[in-house]
């Protein structure tokens, strides 16, 4: 059985001049110590697809769906209540913007901390050791001092890795990395993507792992689903779909790799998408 179902997942949201359509009859599963890597350039539906699945979309969203189950568990019909116990312990985000999901007005420390007290009724102590523990865990110096850091006191690299701690303070069964090492530099980005490995591997979780990098998805993933405009193009494991892509915007994402340059310019989608759709 799946760690995570869903089945022909549809996302609309109201707007000015009527529906939109964000995700459209999107399938995707997910096993306990998998990583699976969404893919897809930026409004294709990832992002949502995933917030849908956590709950998080605005009340301008609409979501249906056939199946949407965590270990067996009907996401759709479970009660609310249930379902926030179950956000943020065996399922965590980290989102693309650290510095957009910390919250400036309050320390490092107090924001894990919170995490742990909430989900664990930890005593104040008990949290902050807990917090040292994680922030060691992920790579940051001086843990205990930091601590005491305002989000904008540590670099945008710091801040994911803070963020990282968070997401796993609860040992979550499903992490789901959102494009995490966007506006980072490049050595930080194999720092965070080697941490995120490296803590999937101990902890056994699934991991998915969206991203628009090929070359991300060829180092990290198990298997693969490429989605464009809302819609599923296909899936398969990593090295089929690298030797043998079945879709032409899957074709068309991978002849736009650097390496795969044969002339003067890149290829863009445009040049493989065929008159009548994508295919």
């Amino acid at each position: 059985m799946p760690l995570l179902e869903i089945r022909n997942l549809t996302v609309s949201f109201d707007t000015a001049t009527g529906p939109f359509k964000a995700v459209d009859g999107i399938d995707a599963h997910v096993d306990e110590g998998e990583v699976l890597a969404i893919v897809g350039e930026s409004g294709s539906g990832k992002s949502v697809s995933m917030l849908a699945t956590m709950g998080l979309l605005p009340s301008t969203a609409t979501v249906s769906a056939d199946v949407m189950r965590f270990d067996g568990r009907d996401l759709l019909t479970m009660p609310a209540r249930e379902r926030r116990k179950l956000i943020g312990r065996d399922i965590t985000m980290i989102f693309q913007e650290p510095m957009a999901s910390l919250n400036p007005s309050f320390t490092i420390g107090f924001q894990i901390e919170e995490v742990l007290r909430q989900h664990l009724r930890l005593g104040r102590k008990a949290a902050r050791d807990r917090a040292v523990e994680l922030l060691s865990s992920v790579g940051i110096p001086n843990p205990a001092e930091r601590l005491k850091s305002y989000p904008h006191q540590l670099s945008g690299g710091q801040n994911q890795r803070v963020m990282i701690a968070m997401a796993i303070a609860l040992n979550p069964r499903l992490l789901i990395a959102d494009e995490p090492t966007t506006a980072l530099d490049v050595t930080i980005q194999k720092q965070i993507l080697d941490l995120l490995m490296k803590l999937q591997e101990q902890h056994r979780m699934g991991l998915i792992l969206i991203t628009h990098d090929m070359g991300v998805v060829a180092e990290t993933a198990d298997r693969v689903m490429v989605q464009y405009k809302g819609r599923k193009m296909e899936e398969a494991d990593v090295l089929t779909l690298f030797e043998n892509p079945k879709s032409s915007y899957t074709r068309a994402l991978l002849s736009a790799l650097p390496e795969n340059a044969t002339g003067d310019r890149l290829p863009t989608v445009g040049d493989f998408i065929p008159e009548g759709g994508v295919a």
